[in-house]
């Protein structure tokens, strides 16, 4: 712990840390007040609406960007004194990301009623809440293009300021469209605030106008879709085949279960999504750079286990209040019409913890880029959370879903332990002297 608050305290609070805290509470204020007022003005129905409709613009855009961002910091940080390849990295990523933006929004758009049947069912009609999508992903696509250059030159101060405007902005649309038109209003909202965050990041990326001029058709380099190729594996699992899963889970239990019901198992996960941003930023900020920089088994071992020594037993304790006052987070963060919310906290809870001993590992991934072992165990993941999904839906109703979500963890903590078990269980043995 005193190792980890050291490295906190000359590596991190120095730069950018109050501001990130500062992003990840204003994330959770806005979340906290966005899923309110939508237990007030719409219901549970409108959260299981909310919920496919977020799900399925999170693969949009992740389509949008080929998941390019990662890279495009990577290689912007890596060769920003080299002017040649510089210009390589911006033009292909942008002309990459370009075209895939083109066909996903002209695919959206003119195919708006098949995907609201998809999303939504028969019942309702949100097509043109589609179509309002299809328009608004290109702004939301330059936007990320923007951050990926200026995280690359490591302007983060600059980034998070803009996050915190952008999500204040984004709440006071949203507030406003659905005090003003319910779920009509908090639809066209989860489409368009993503994208209204353009217009302050574009203020920031005129200060490199510089830049703009690098990005030519002749730039465009094919032997760096093969560096890109890696970053689009890993985002077409975690952010493209996840998100469709778990509409699909959304949907199985909107059918054998109800609209309701759907929208009590949406309200439990985004109670968990916002306990969960403390934890982690901490493994954004510290686990994963401190991965990247261990280079023997000895020093891995130690941050793991110090990790599940130090940091593990307060999140367990964390969840555990959490668990006792779930009465109380349930009125709270909703209303009195959520309270069978309260029935899917235990398992919800159990999951989240072994998740978080999972994911701790399985950063290593990253870090080491391993990346064919990041994608099959994530398939895996992914896959058996569906299935087991529907299995206990069926036996046990939605509260099978927050099992499902445990027992999937479960065994995806179990192949990430077998697959580091040398660097974690094995005997080190002592340098000669």
């Amino acid at each position: 712990m005193k190792k980890l608050i050291k490295y906190i305290n000359s590596k991190v609070l120095v730069k950018v840390a109050w501001l990130h805290s500062a992003t990840v509470l204003t994330k959770i204020v806005s979340g906290f007040l966005t899923t309110k007022f939508v237990a007030i003005f719409i219901g549970a129905e409108g959260l299981a609406l909310i919920g496919n409709l977020r799900s399925f613009f999170t693969s949009i855009q992740t389509f949008a960007t080929l998941g390019l961002y990662n890279g495009v910091v990577k290689f912007i940080g890596k060769f920003k004194e080299d002017a040649s390849k510089l210009s390589k990295t911006i033009s292909t990523a942008y002309y990459a990301g370009f075209f895939a933006t083109i066909l996903v929004s002209l695919l959206c758009y003119y195919n708006a009623e098949a995907l609201n049947a998809f999303l939504f069912s028969n019942r309702y009609n949100f097509t043109y809440i589609i179509k309002i999508m299809a328009l608004a992903v290109p702004f939301y696509s330059l936007n990320m293009f923007c951050f990926s250059i200026m995280n690359g030159f490591s302007k983060y101060r600059i980034l998070l300021v803009i996050n915190i405007i952008g999500q204040l902005m984004g709440l006071a649309v949203t507030l406003l469209l659905i005090w003003k038109d319910n779920i009509d209003g908090a639809l066209i909202s989860v489409v368009i605030s993503p994208s209204l965050i353009f217009l302050i990041t574009l203020v920031g990326i005129l200060n490199r106008r510089s830049l703009i001029s690098q990005i030519r058709v002749e730039n465009i380099d094919f032997k760096w879709i093969k560096k890109f190729a890696p970053f689009v594996l890993m985002a077409i699992v975690s952010g493209i085949i996840l998100p469709l899963v778990m509409i699909a889970i959304r949907n199985y239990i909107i059918t054998s279960q109800g609209m309701n019901s759907a929208g009590y198992w949406e309200a439990m996960n985004r109670i968990s999504t916002y306990y969960l941003m403390f934890v982690n930023s901490l493994m954004t900020l510290y686990f994963l750079p401190r991965f990247t920089e261990i280079k023997d088994k000895k020093e891995f071992k130690a941050e793991v286990l110090g990790f599940y020594k130090n940091i593990a037993p307060v999140f367990g304790l964390g969840l555990l209040v959490i668990y006792l006052l779930k009465p109380f987070i349930v009125l709270l963060f909703l209303t009195d019409d959520f309270t069978p919310v309260e029935q899917l906290f235990g398992w919800q809870l159990l999951g989240d913890f072994i998740k978080i001993l999972s994911v701790l590992i399985a950063y290593n991934f990253i870090a080491k880029k391993m990346f064919w072992h990041f994608v099959i165990t994530e398939l895996f993941l992914v896959f058996m959370t569906y299935f087991t999904s529907i299995y206990l839906v069926d036996m046990f109703g939605v509260v099978g879903a927050n099992m499902a979500h445990f027992i999937s963890y479960v065994m995806y903590f179990i192949i990430i332990l077998l697959i580091f078990s040398s660097s974690i269980f094995g005997v080190i043995p002592e340098p000669d002297e």
